[in-house]
């Protein structure tokens, strides 16, 4: 009980470690659910273009999780911890890349590489501050009940991040209205037409450069988000260093320790079946914006809608954590994502209506939350039935944690790539304040049919996943034991 009570954390504690969290979610979400309408409607790139940038940064995004995981297993200890010095020295160089990355560079030519260059750099950096930052989780108490409340207490703040990161960005630039164009019939344009809408576009100049200011303005704002963030998480956090666990100060071998955790059936089992539900719900984000614009035809409240998804999330991210702790967190996991399924077909089924979606929308944030919570819920769940496995190998939570997210990242690029490709075969037409039919029901597949398939396969292969609520408490005990 004495030791028990040496580890427990502070609300304080908790509340500073949970807005660590806010950074990559605020800034993820605004990425997530705008960057794709963004390059497109306001960069004014090719679909084809853009598709390249998306998937290349999403890509580039989740090859630099290892390799950052990498460089922290090989990091020493320092008076300010081993994880804390990369959250402290990335952030001022990551909010500099993600101004740019919503800046509209004055050239004709080089525009394509100006955003990979700055997005691919921004994802490196932001990388460097979330590994290390998700890391903590196993170093700010050995407590596996500590561990859990701190991840519900990060959870709630996460969600609340990327309700910040969703209504920052959108009601700033939802108040500027983004010129279109209202083209002819898309098949034997001629020269008039061509006319019509170069004059189209002369007359909508000044609107579009009030567009760009505004996302300028929403980078602004989150950058700053983004730095007083990271400096309560350094002031408030004390990283322990578990003493009883790592007996020498020598670096710990990252490629044995790969090979032994990618050995590890729960962690592979674990991954397999969050990689496919969170790969829904990163596909519904990346081509929300376009459906509730063009397919639904709500132009002026697509951001209302996306604030509607994450304030119902973000409020249902305690009724979850108490769902996890009553009833096991593998039993949630069913509870909590498979209703998404019937309101992602109705949204595609159902006749355009406001008040449907916005049902759909509450309905769909329930089940982000969950989506959201437990696999860092569990994550740690895993470490500890790999410490018993191994009790010999230690400092290897790094690389848990990085692949686990290397995995997401990565098919979430490989989809948004594909998805936004798929739109310029389907003729997605530039800054068109309509689109052709088949652009329509790309979108539908996009946001309804395709996720839906994903949440059913990734819930069919957690049936795998073996570390029930017997087998968690089994494990505390013998980890206890071995203390």
């Amino acid at each position: 009980r004495l030791q028990e009570s040496r580890e427990r954390l502070s609300v304080c504690s908790k509340l500073c470690y949970a807005v660590g969290g806010a950074p990559y979610q605020i800034t993820g979400c605004a990425l997530g659910f705008f960057l794709q309408i963004y390059l497109l409607d306001v960069a004014q790139l090719d679909p084809f273009y853009a598709s390249i940038i998306l998937f290349a940064g999403r890509a580039w995004d989740a090859v630099t999780d290892p390799m950052v995981g990498f460089f922290i297993s090989k990091t020493s200890w320092t008076r300010f911890g081993r994880l804390m010095p990369w959250i402290i020295f990335s952030t001022p160089f990551a909010v500099i890349s993600y101004f740019l990355i919503w800046f509209v560079p004055d050239i004709s030519r080089g525009q394509v590489m100006w955003y990979l260059v700055f997005y691919c750099i921004f994802q490196t950096l932001v990388t460097c501050f979330h590994v290390p930052y998700s890391a903590l989780t196993m170093f700010i108490s050995r407590e596996q009940s500590e561990r859990d409340s701190a991840t519900a207490y990060r959870m709630t703040v996460e969600v609340l991040g990327t309700v910040l990161g969703t209504a920052i960005q959108g009601q700033i630039v939802g108040k500027v209205v983004t010129p279109c164009i209202e083209s002819p019939l898309f098949i034997g344009k001629t020269n008039s037409s061509v006319a019509m809408e170069e004059l189209n576009m002369t007359h909508d100049t000044g609107s579009l450069t009030d567009t760009r200011n505004a996302y300028m303005i929403a980078a602004g704002v989150i950058g700053g988000l983004y730095i007083l963030c990271a400096v309560i998480l350094s002031v408030g956090v004390r990283e322990k260093r578990e003493s009883s666990e790592l007996q020498s100060d020598e670096p710990v071998s990252f490629f044995r320790g790969l090979k032994l955790v990618m050995n590890h059936g729960a962690y592979i089992k674990l991954i397999a079946g969050f990689l496919f539900t969170s790969l829904a719900f990163m596909l519904l984000e990346g081509n929300f914006a376009l459906f509730c614009t063009y397919t639904l035809g709500f132009r002026n409240e697509f951001q209302n809608i996306l604030l509607a998804i994450m304030l119902s999330a973000t409020l249902t991210i305690p009724l979850w954590q108490w769902f996890l702790t009553r009833f096991g967190k593998k039993t949630a996991v069913y509870v909590g994502i498979l209703p998404a399924i019937p309101f992602l077909i109705m949204v595609a089924v159902l006749d355009s209506n406001l008040i449907v979606t916005y049902i759909v929308a509450v309905a769909a944030g329930i089940s982000v939350a969950a989506a959201f919570l437990l696999p860092w819920s569990m994550l740690p769940d895993v470490i500890d039935d790999f410490k018993l496995q191994h009790p010999d190998s230690h400092g290897h939570e790094a690389i848990f944690f990085s692949f686990y997210v290397f995995f997401t990242k990565f098919t979430s690029g490989v989809s948004l790539g594909i998805s936004t490709l798929s739109l310029d075969f389907a003729g997605y037409q530039t800054r068109g304040c309509s689109q052709p039919s088949e652009v329509n029901f790309t979108l539908k597949m996009l946001v309804s049919a395709m996720p839906v398939g994903l949440i059913l396969l990734g819930l069919l292969l957690f049936k795998l996943y073996p570390i029930d609520e017997e087998k968690r408490r089994k494990n505390k005990k013998a980890l206890q034991d071995l203390r």
